[in-house]
C-alpha cells in the first residue's frame, strides 16, 4: 500500500479510505503514516510534521522544508531518496530538521534502489543563519549553496549574523549512498552544511558511499563530535568559507579502489576558493580523528588518486589536534599554491597541528609553494615545524606500529587501540584552542579503550556494508 504527499500551490485534502493526498502541507502534526507503507515526499513542506517508525518515506525530487517548518524523523524510520528523480532534503534558512535516533534505533537515510549505488540521491542539506564569508548577487556574508538547489525563491541560500542560529538535530542517523555531481565542483554532498550556526546538534552521525564529500561545511559556527565517513568518493571533512566550528571524535575508513579524479582528501580546507583573506576566516578546530587511507602497507600503492591525509590551504586556519593519520601517501600537505599562503597562519599561530600521530604514509608532510612567486618555505620547514618538540607530534614508519585493533579491515573494522598503542596517554587539552569546548580525554585518535563509553561509541548504530 502506498500512501503519497504532495506539497503543491493547492490546499486540498483528499481522503479516500486508507490512501491520503497531502497538499501544501495543509495537515500539521504526524502524517497519519500506517507501518508497511511507502509515503512519497516531493515538493515544499510548509509545516511542522513527524515521519513515523515503521513507514518508508520516499523523497520525490528536490525536498524543501520551508516557512519556518520543523520536521521532525522519529527513532528507527527510514527514508529513502528516490533514485530516478535524484531525491534530496533541503533544510532552508529558519526551519529545523529534528532527527535524533538511538543506539539501538538509528535513523537511516539511504537508496531507494534495489541494488543501491554511490550517487543515487542528493543526500541532507542544512541550511543556517550563521556567518560566512561568502557573497551571493552583491551581497556579504551570504552563500548559495552548491548542488543547483537554489531557486527564484533562493531556497538555496545560506548565512547571516547568527553563530548560534539552530537548524535543528541529527543524532544516531545514517546517511548512504548520497551526492551527485550538479556541475564539476558544484556537488551535492551526503550531509551539507552552509551557514549553520552552533544552536544546531549534529552527533552521531555516519555517512557511506558518498559519491563526492561525506560531510563539507560552508560557514558556519555548528560542533559536531562522534562523525564516521565510510568509503567516501572525494573528501571527509571539507571546511570552506568561514567555517570556525569545533569537530571532536571522528573516523575516516577508506577504500583503496574509490577515489575521485579531482584528488582526495581525509581534510580539505579553504578560507575560499580565491584564497582570499576575507572574513571569518576558516577555522575550524578537529581533535580525536582517525583518519585510515588506503595504504594498509607503505609497499601498497593504492588508487593513484589519492593526494593527502589533510590538505590545508588557501589561507585557511584549520587546526587539527589528538589525532591519528594513517596509511595516506602523504601524510599532511601544507599547499601555498594559490590565494594568500598558508603558512602566514602557521608563523601567526592560527593554523596549528599538535598532539598527532602520523603512520605508515610514504611522505608523512609536504610543502607546496605559490605556483606564482617563490613563498621561500620548502618541505624541510613544513618537517621542522611539525617536528617542533612542543607540538608533541609523531611519525611512525608502519601502520602496524599504532597498534590499532584491525582498522584496514572493511567490512568488520575495528578502532579500538591495543596494549602498548603509542596513541593511550598521548593526548593533551592544554591548548587555548581546545581548552574549552571540548571533552577531555587521554587518548589520541577517535575511539579509547574498549568497554569504555569513549572506546564503544561507534559500535551498534553504524553499518559497515563492503
Amino acid at each position: 500500500m502506498k500512501k503519497i504527499l504532495a506539497f503543491a500551490v493547492l490546499g486540498v485534502l483528499i481522503t479516500a479510505g486508507c490512501r491520503k493526498i497531502e497538499v501544501d502541507g495543509s495537515i500539521k502534526g504526524d502524517d497519519g503514516g500506517t507501518p508497511g507503507e511507502t509515503t512519497i515526499l516531493s515538493g515544499k513542506i510548509n509545516a511542522d510534521r513527524t515521519l513515523k517508525e515503521g513507514t518508508t518515506y520516499k523523497l520525490r525530487g528536490i525536498v524543501y522544508v520551508v516557512d519556518g517548518a520543523t520536521l521532525t524523523i522519529e527513532a528507527g524510520a527510514r527514508v529513502e531518496g528516490e533514485r530516478s528523480t535524484r531525491g534530496a532534503l533541503i533544510i532552508t534558512r529558519g526551519t529545523k530538521l529534528i532527527a535524533n535516533g538511538t543506539k539501538e534505533k538509528p535513523i537511516v537515510f539511504t537508496s531507494d534502489a534495489a541494488t543501491p549505488s554511490s550517487g543515487d540521491w542528493g543526500g541532507i542539506v542544512m541550511l543556517g543563519r550563521a556567518k560566512t564569508n561568502n557573497s551571493f548577487n552583491g551581497a556579504a556574508g551570504i552563500g548559495e549553496i552548491e548542488g543547483g538547489v537554489n531557486n527564484a525563491d533562493g531556497l538555496g541560500l545560506y548565512g547571516g549574523a547568527d553563530d548560534a542560529d539552530n537548524s535543528g538535530s541529527l543524532q544516531y542517523v545514517r546517511i548512504e549512498y548520497a551526492g551527485y555531481a550538479f556541475l564539476p565542483d558544484k556537488e551535492l554532498n551526503s550531509l551539507t552544511l552552509g551557514g549553520v550556526g552552533n544552536g544546531t546538534t549534529i552527533d552521531y552521525v555516519q555517512v557511506s558511499y558518498a559519491l563526492d564529500d561525506a560531510f563539507e561545511w560552508f560557514g558556519g559556527a555548528v560542533n559536531c563530535s562522534h562523525l564516521i565517513a565510510y568509503k567516501t568518493l572525494d573528501d571527509d571533512f571539507d571546511s570552506d568559507n568561514g567555517y570556525r566550528g569545533n569537530v571532536q571524535f571522528g573516523i575516516v575508513l577508506r577504500d583503496s579502489s574509490r577515489a575521485d579524479i579531482s584528488k582526495v582528501e581525509a581534510f580539505e580546507s579553504d578560507n575560499d576558493a580565491n584564497g582570499s583573506d576575507l572574513t571569518p576566516q576558516t577555522a575550524p578546530v578537529f581533535s580525536n580523528i582517525t583518519a585510515i587511507g588506503p595504504r594498509e602497507k607503505t609497499t601498497n600503492i593504492g588508487n593513484s588518486l589519492y593526494n593527502a591525509a589533510a590538505q590545508l590551504r588557501r589561507n585557511t586556519s584549520t587546526s587539527i589536534f589528538n589525532s591519528v593519520i594513517m596509511g595516506w601517501p602523504t601524510g599532511l600537505l601544507i599547499d601555498a599554491s594559490k590565494g594568500t599562503p598558508v603558512q602566514g597562519n602557521i608563523t601567526a599561530g592560527k593554523l596549528v597541528v599538535q598532539n598527532t600521530t602520523i603512520a605508515g604514509c610514504a611522505t608523512p608532510t609536504k610543502f607546496a609553494d605559490n605556483t606564482g612567486t617563490a613563498t621561500g618555505w620548502t618541505n624541510t620547514d613544513v618537517a621542522n615545524w611539525f617536528g617542533t618538540t612542543a607540538h608533541d607530534n609523531a611519525i611512525l614508519a608502519e601502520n602496524a606500529e599504532v597498534k590499532l585493533a584491525d582498522v584496514f579491515n572493511y567490512s568488520n573494522p575495528d578502532f579500538t587501540p591495543q596494549a602498548g598503542s603509542p596513541l593511550l596517554n598521548a593526548a593533551s587539552f592544554t591548548h587555548a584552542k581546545i581548552a574549552t569546548g571540548f571533552t577531555p580525554v587521554t587518548f589520541r585518535g577517535a575511539v579509547g579503550v574498549a568497554g569504555t563509553p569513549e572506546g564503544d561509541w561507534w559500535k551498534g548504530w553504524t553499518s559497515f556494508v563492503n
